[in-house]
């Protein structure tokens, strides 16, 4: 108890150092944390055991004891050192300030004295002169230096205290610190050794290390000689291979070049034999151009004649209607009958052309038999020459029999074919002509469609030829490329494992199909190649699917895998819209065209890119086939240009030469005869069905009828001018050559180039000339071109330089001026008079009528046409009333010429109205605050384009678009918009004018009614912003009553009109919405007093209609139906069906109410539709009505009268648009429910937002709150487009309590809210013990006893609990604390009293852990086992929900003897707290002496102290107050050892004495059975001559008798108290010795 008494606890000190980490290992040893029981306990458990076992388990416990003792003496004394080297350093430093501190004082003593011993010479001076006033200001100070010096004393002697009690602990420290020395030293010399040991073990780990780095540097020098010897053999291995390669190589190019040389020979061949036949077909096809023109012309003249046709036949029905009706029939009943005729008359027409048709049939079919039986008697006859024609040969000489007019009959075996003839079969024929007429090149017409292919050996194709021949028995009979059931198995094989490779693809409910990928370009042409050239090109490959897709490349087709190689690196998975590259690279080898496909295999199937080789050709063509020169004079020269261009890769010579040849000019005409009867149309099927019509028709004339028509072509082509003999005058003009070439003839036309050639025409002779040339060139497969040249030679000495003026449009009453050019080439001048035909005279004017012209010169004539409304009935002939054409004739007189000079005069002459319709607009009642909108109609009747424009338009009109102002084109109907907007109540009447360009006036009457409302909107158009669905956009509109006074002198005044002015007072408005509509108004009724106004909002919500969803929710529950009906067997499935069946029978409205039970097909229905939602805008106008009064004052039975055209209209622009962000998890819904969720625990729940905009979106959330439940764990700030994110929320209540909060996701498109919902339920759990506190009882020690106790979960979710004791927990920190036996009891806190010797708890609880459910009721039982005597075992136990919460805290307490007996009550003597260092007063040998039956000398028994203080309160003197009484409680504990005595028995000695000191003891002895006590009741009343200044101390012995005898010493301690010390403070116990 010395060193616990000590300056310095040792607690104290271990308690502030902390731990090192050896010693922590030392304290975690398993030896440290168990200790077996004393020995001492199982002596006294057995006591008949022999010595010689106890002495050898003392032995082992003392060996295992003496090592732990060690460690945790090390421990402790280092705790120690440190500490006192840490408080003398703080001694120190504060010794050394308070020395500072104290001379400091010093020196402020001595300045003192000083000032003192100066004031005193000083007063002694004014002392001495007799100075008052001074002596008196020196003795102040004197006196304040002197209080100023007692407190610098004071102060010294503190600081000379404060000094002592420091260096005085410092004594103690030092003192301790030399005990300690020896332990620093060897401390220290351990410190070294374990560095030593620490830096030994690093170098060794250091030398390991490099050890190990040598290892690997040799390792990998050994691999890179490997490697460089393995690169040797390879260099090696490749150079022979490179060898080898290049011999071969040399081989390889021999054979090629020969190879090639063949390849070119044919291929130039082949080239010249498609030269020839691309030159035919061209010719062709130009004079297939021509005759499309002169259809087109043909067709356009039948059209025009057609529509008169028509209209002269409504103006004759309207005529005979007319006549009929004008002689009283019936009209309807005569047009009906002649109608009938009319339909009779064509049926009978169709019928006869239907049996002529099948006559032709007929006809055919014989003529087909006879041409079979031709071909099968041929056959057996030689071949002759004729058979070996080929088809394109038998085609021309086809035509041209059949335009030469020849007999058509024998024709019909040129064309046969083994199973039929040509002859009658039309549109075989067709079809063979137009495929080699129409197509332009021959690399383009596929083998199996070639009809005009020739064999490439010659008599191949001959009717001689056998195609089979029998095979050699040894030769293998297997075809090429396997037999026919390989092919059938291969391709099975084939599609399977591209069925198995081929996957749907489903985005979003939609099913992608189409082409996987884009190819960028879509085809891969290579242009004019070169043989032996290399070739690149580069396409991009995009991922036009829904998701991810991949590629693979399958390959190019077989003909083109030696000169097409494909480098394609596959990308892996592709996201949609992501590209890939492929290297194309070509190679030839051939100078051929070649086409074919790249394929490729994609995960949704395949695809191909189309790829294209095309050779260097020669592709020349002129500008134009016809120069027409014009009329020239004899003697004038003109030139003309015409332009050879190449537009192909290949250069060639050409040559330009006169057309001389006539069989070859007949030749071509016919050829373009020919062509003409086809219709060009690209390769077209129309070319086809147009020449097998032409071909019908001519089946219906006669063979003589074809010269007839072969005539009459060439009529409509020398533009059906006469047969003259101007022909015999035309050869010779072409013999006299007056058109030729220019200085260009021939020449080399380059690649991609052109050249200008000029021609020139010289006229000699007057006529017309016609020349034609021919362009020629050296490449064999160019064409022949040909161009004809025409000129017309004139004589006249005056001429007109324009014969045909054209005045293009003109309108009536607009003046037209020109000027008409005369030239002469006469050597004199002449005189020229101008006339104007007589029906014209009114209307062209020639200025002027008469003029001389000079020789050599020109003249110029004004002419001026003002056309009049009189012009169609003045012209005449001149005018076409149906197109509105003018041609009039002009003539020039010349003198001494008897021809005159024409020309001619084209105008068409149209109107210039502008009708209005409607002519007359009413707009009828009209507030001030708004506009009323009413479209007309302006139409252009002109054939010009017109300018218009409505000018001075009233301030409250406007015309929309343009403000009015436009150009309106000819026959144009234009819709306008006029806009009315009255500014003051009154009748409106007025007229808008619309001016053309010509200054036109066209005006529309107007009038309507102008209403001033007695109520005003502050807005009348409200624009929302775009709104998502299920999202709310809020505008805020007032409603203002400004009408305050009825005099309409000073301010205008509600009214209607001209009518009476509307009543100053309170005026009421209601909105009418329209029904089913996403907009919400409040208030929708109202009432405004005078000069206030009411706010009104007006909400827009965009929702899906509920059918709409209902519809899309019996879709997917019809889907899934469908789904689980595929699933299940066949009679499972009928069943299902007829459930179904039964099902669908039931209404729309009761499926619609089970649907809206089921929110959870709901809520999938709503989020798909959402998903797939486009966007909508909606326009909607409100009317708000006004009426007089206030709505509270009328009753419900008479409502308002409302007017109608006081009405405010609201107009409200509704854009609704799709969210940009997107619920897809829990299928799309946006209310995430928690649940029940215990209070003080969380829950986490996972939403996935899809960003389904195009564009990335920047997120922003809105602010939970705070002290709330809900709280978002990962908020992100940006969401790409397609990208989906997971949001994670948790909810964690606080208390019990239904939580619901809304969390917005707000973007620059919209906003997401997501509806939070959770119920915070809390744990409540109830115990059996009441007070919080379980008292085990006295126990022997050694010995256990069990309680139990219950908790009850009266919460609706399960829990999960865990019990704890604090003596078990590890929490304690008793770290600057005092010592618990120095503290008082009142401030003792601790939970935790004396504990086991052995380490084990004394107090045990079963279960520890377990989840109780709800209603439930959990059984727990604690045990208290002490292994020792004690009164202080304590402990509290806690029981912990979830690992967090403490529900319930009971205090554990229980006593230990260690023999039967106990006594308790009186005073508390000793403190609750036992050291370990405590050792008994009697060792086990003493105590188990003393269980002897010798009774032991009073001197060796203990006697044990017990303090009874009775307190007499006596309150007043008068009153006897009652006695102080006290108890005693004996009892006998139950144990399980064996006992001689099964009670105990006590006595009190002394009692008569006590007696007569006032104490009365009841009972002073008795006995006690097992398991119970008795009460000792104890009373004190003061006797008489009591002294209560003096407290009365009498004592007496208490004996007990059991299995030992015990004698307590009962001390009692008496006093008498008033009742104000009794209600006091309570007094300390007083000090037993």
């Amino acid at each position: 108890m010395e060193e616990d008494n000590s300056l310095f606890p040792e607690n104290e000190l271990l308690d502030s150092v902390p731990l090192l980490e050896d010693e922590r290992d030392e304290l975690e040893d398993p030896g440290f944390e168990a200790a077996s029981l004393p020995q001492e306990a199982e002596n006294g458990a057995h006591p008949k055991s022999s010595c010689l076992v106890k002495q050898k388990n003392i032995d082992a416990n003392k060996t295992k004891k003496i090592a732990v003792e060690d460690r945790a003496q090390t421990f402790h004394l280092r705790k120690t050192l440190s500490c006192l080297d840490k408080m003398h350093e703080e001694k120190d430093l504060f010794i050394q300030k308070t020395r500072e501190e104290l001379y400091a004082c010093r020196q402020r003593m001595e300045l003192l004295h000083t000032q003192q011993a100066n004031l005193a010479a000083e007063i002694a001076t004014e002392s001495a002169a007799n100075n008052v006033a001074a002596i008196g200001r020196l003795q102040a100070a004197s006196r304040r230096l002197c209080t100023e010096l007692e407190n610098e004393r004071d102060l010294q002697a503190k600081i000379l205290a404060m000094l002592a009690e420091n260096e005085k602990a410092m004594w103690h420290i030092k003192l301790e610190q030399g005990q300690l020395e020896d332990f620093r030293k060897s401390d220290e010399e351990q410190v070294q050794a374990a560095r030593q040991r620490l830096q030994e073990h690093a170098a060794r780990q250091l030398n390991w290390e490099k050890e190990a780095v040598g290892r690997v540097d040799r390792t990998q020098l050994l691999r890179v000689r490997r490697s460089l010897h393995m690169q040797k053999e390879h260099g090696l291995r490749h150079q022979k291979l490179v060898e080898d390669a290049q011999k071969n190589h040399k081989i390889a190019v021999a054979f090629l070049k020969a190879s090639l040389g063949r390849v070119r020979q044919r291929e130039e061949e082949e080239e010249a034999e498609a030269q020839e036949h691309l030159r035919r077909r061209m010719e062709a096809v130009l004079a297939l151009k021509n005759s499309i023109t002169a259809n087109r012309e043909t067709l356009r003249k039948f059209q025009a004649w057609s529509r008169a046709k028509g209209q002269l036949a409504e103006q004759r029905a309207q005529v005979e209607k007319e006549v009929v009706l004008a002689q009283g029939g019936n009209a309807f009943r005569h047009l009906l009958h002649q109608r009938r005729h009319q339909e009779l008359e064509a049926q009978t027409r169709a019928f006869e052309e239907q049996q002529k048709l099948r006559r032709q049939e007929i006809v055919s079919r014989i003529l087909k038999e006879q041409a079979e039986e031709e071909s099968h008697k041929k056959q057996r006859s030689p071949s002759t020459a004729a058979a070996l024609q080929t088809l394109r040969d038998k085609t021309w000489c086809y035509i041209s029999d059949i335009f030469e007019g020849k007999a058509i009959a024998p024709a019909a075996s040129f064309l046969q074919d083994d199973d039929e003839g040509l002859y009658g079969d039309v549109s075989q024929l067709g079809q063979a002509i137009s495929c080699e007429s129409v197509q332009a090149e021959p690399a383009t017409i596929p083998e199996e469609e070639e009809t005009l292919a020739e064999p490439e050996i010659s008599g191949l194709w001959n009717e001689d030829h056998k195609p089979y021949q029998v095979l050699k028995e040894g030769a293998d009979r297997k075809p090429v490329g396997g037999t026919k059931m390989d092919k059938d198995i291969l391709a099975r094989t084939m599609d399977r494992l591209r069925s198995s490779l081929i996957h749907r693809q489903v985005a979003s409910g939609r099913e992608f199909k189409g082409r996987p990928f884009n190819s960028k370009p879509e085809i891969i042409h290579f242009k004019d190649f070169d043989v032996g050239k290399v070739y690149k090109k580069k396409i991009t490959l995009i991922n036009a699917t829904y998701t991810i897709n991949y590629c693979k490349l399958v390959g190019v087709e077989e003909h083109l895998r030696d000169f097409i190689h494909t480098h394609f690196d596959p990308p892996g998975p592709m996201s949609a819209g992501m590209s890939c590259e492929v290297l194309i690279t070509f190679k030839p080898m051939i100078n051929k065209d070649l086409e074919g496909n790249v394929s490729f295999m994609a995960q949704t199937g395949g695809f191909s890119v189309p790829l294209k080789c095309s050779t260097k050709k020669c592709s020349v063509s002129l500008d134009k086939e016809l120069v027409d020169f014009g009329s020239y004079v004899v003697g004038e020269t003109a030139s003309r240009i015409i332009t050879l261009t190449n537009v192909g890769g290949l250069g060639t010579w050409f040559r330009i030469l006169p057309a001389s040849d006539p069989s070859e000019s007949d030749e071509l005409q016919s050829v373009m005869k020919m062509s003409s009867l086809f219709t060009y149309e690209d390769k077209s099927e129309k070319a086809i069905l147009s020449f097998s019509e032409q071909q019908l028709e001519a089946n219906e004339f006669s063979p003589m009828d074809i010269p007839s028509r072969k005539d009459s072509e060439k009529l409509d082509s020398k533009d059906q001018d006469d047969m003259r003999p101007a022909e015999v005058e035309r050869l010779t003009v072409e013999e006299q050559a007056e058109i030729v070439l220019g200085e260009i003839t021939e020449g080399e036309l380059s690649p991609f180039s052109s050249i200008k050639v000029p021609i020139i025409f010289t006229p000699s002779i007057p006529g017309e000339v016609h020349t034609r040339f021919k362009v020629t060139f050296k490449n064999p497969y160019c064409p022949s071109l040909y161009f004809r040249a025409l000129g017309v030679t004139m004589d006249v000495p005056v001429w007109v330089q324009k014969p045909n003026m054209d005045l293009k449009i003109c309108m009536y009453d607009r003046l037209y001026q020109d000027s008409v050019l005369v030239h002469t080439r006469s050597k004199a001048a002449l005189r020229l008079r101008f006339e104007v035909c007589k029906e014209l005279r009114g209307h062209v004017e020639l200025l002027p009528e008469t003029g001389y012209i000079q020789a050599l010169s020109s003249y110029s004539v004004q002419l001026k046409f003002l056309p009049r409304h009189s012009l169609p009935e003045d012209a005449g002939k001149y005018f076409d009333q149906e197109s509105r054409v003018l041609e009039a004739p002009m003539t020039i007189w010349v003198a001494d010429q008897m021809k005159p000079v024409g020309f001619t005069i084209h105008a068409i002459v149209t109107t210039s109205d502008l009708e209005i319709s409607p002519s007359e607009v009413d707009f009828g009642y009209c507030t001030i605050y708004e506009a009323i909108r009413t479209q007309i109609r302006l139409c252009n009747r002109s054939l010009l384009p017109q300018e218009f424009g409505f000018v001075r338009l009233p301030k409250f009109v406007d015309i929309q678009p343009n403000d009015g102002f436009g150009t309106i084109l000819p026959l144009e109907t234009l819709q306008l918009d006029v806009l009315f907007q009255p500014t003051k109540a009154k009748e409106y009447s007025f007229e808008l004018v619309c001016k053309s360009e010509i200054n036109r006036c066209f005006k529309l009457s107007c009038r309507a009614v102008g209403v001033y409302p007695p109520l005003e909107l502050s807005h009348y158009q409200i624009k929302f912003a775009a709104t998502v669905l299920y999202d709310t956009s809020v505008a805020v509109v007032y409603i203002s009553n400004s009408h305050l006074s009825m005099n309409s002198l000073t301010h205008s005044v509600p009214r209607i009109g001209s009518e009476d002015a509307f009543p100053v007072g309170p005026t009421s408005f209601e909105f009418l919405p329209p029904p089913d509509s996403p907009i919400t108004i409040t208030p929708l009724v109202g009432t405004v007093l005078p000069g206030k106004r009411c706010l009104v909002q007006v909400a827009f919500r965009p929702v899906l209609p509920e059918e709409l969803i209902c519809q899309e929710a019996l879709r997917i529950a019809n889907k899934e139906m469908e789904t689980k009906l595929v699933r299940k067997d066949m009679s499972a499935r009928r069943k299902e069906l007829w459930k179904q069946a039964l099902s669908t029978l039931q209404p729309w409205d009761q499926q619609k109410q089970q649907l809206e039970s089921s929110s959870d097909r709901y809520q999938a229905a709503q989020a798909s539709l959402v998903r797939a939602f486009l966007g909508k805008f909606d326009k909607f106008v409100v009317p708000c009505v006004v009426a007089s009064g206030d709505i509270k004052d009328r009753n419900r039975s008479e409502p308002l009268t409302f007017s109608p055209h006081n009405t405010l209209y609201l107009e409200l622009w509704c854009p609704a648009v799709a969210p940009p962000i997107v619920v897809t998890s829990e299928k799309g819904k946006t209310t995430l429910n928690f649940g029940d969720v215990a209070v003080g625990h969380r829950s986490i729940k996972k939403v996935s937002i899809h960003n389904i905009s195009p564009e990335d979106l920047t997120m922003e959330f809105s602010v939970l709150d705070p002290n709330g439940p809900f709280v978002l764990l990962n908020p992100c700030g940006r969401l790409h487009t397609g990208e989906t994110q997971v949001l994670v929320l948790s909810f964690s209540p606080h208390e019990n309590i239904l939580a619901q909060e809304m969390l917005d996701i707000i973007t620059k498109r919209g906003t997401l809210t997501l509806t939070l919902m959770g119920t915070g339920v809390a744990s409540i759990i109830m115990c059996s013990i009441e007070g919080d506190v379980l008292n085990m009882g006295y126990v022997i020690a050694t010995e256990s006893v069990s309680t139990s106790f219950k908790l009850q979960n009266n919460s609706s979710l399960p829990v999960m609990f865990s019990v704890r004791l604090d003596s078990l927990s590890g929490r304690r920190s008793e770290a600057q604390r005092l010592p618990r036996f120095l503290a008082s009891p009142a401030q003792r806190t601790e939970v935790v009293g004396t504990q086991n010797f052995s380490g084990q708890s004394v107090f045990s609880v079963v279960p520890v852990e377990g989840i109780m459910d709800p209603g439930k009721t959990q059984d727990f039982t604690v045990t208290f086992s002490p292994d020792h005597e004690s009164l202080y075992f304590s402990d509290r136990l806690q029981v912990v929900l979830f690992e967090k919460k403490i529900s319930h805290q009971i205090f554990l307490k229980g006593m230990a003897r260690e023999h039967m007996m106990f006594v308790e009550g009186g005073d508390t003597l000793d403190v609750p707290v036992e050291s370990l260092t405590v050792v008994p007063l009697f060792d086990p040998e003493h105590r188990e002496a003393g269980s002897k039956p010798d009774p032991p000398s009073p001197e060796a028994e203990e006697l044990r102290p017990i303090l009874v203080t009775l307190d007499y309160v006596q309150f007043d003197t008068d009153t006897p107050a009652p006695p102080a009484t006290r108890e005693l409680q004996v009892g006998c504990i139950r144990t399980t050892q064996p006992s001689p005595k099964k009670t105990v028995e006590f006595s009190l000695d002394s009692v008569s004495s006590l007696q007569h000191k006032g104490f009365s003891i009841e009972p002073s002895k008795g006995s006690v059975e097992r398991g119970q006590t008795k009460t000792i009741s104890i009373s004190w009343v003061p006797p008489a001559n009591f002294d209560p200044d003096h407290p009365l101390v009498v004592s007496a012995l208490l004996q007990l008798k059991g299995d030992v005898k015990e004698v307590y010493k009962v001390i009692f301690v008496a006093q008498v108290v008033t009742g104000t010390e009794a209600t006091g403070a309570p007094k300390s116990a007083l000090d037993p010795s």
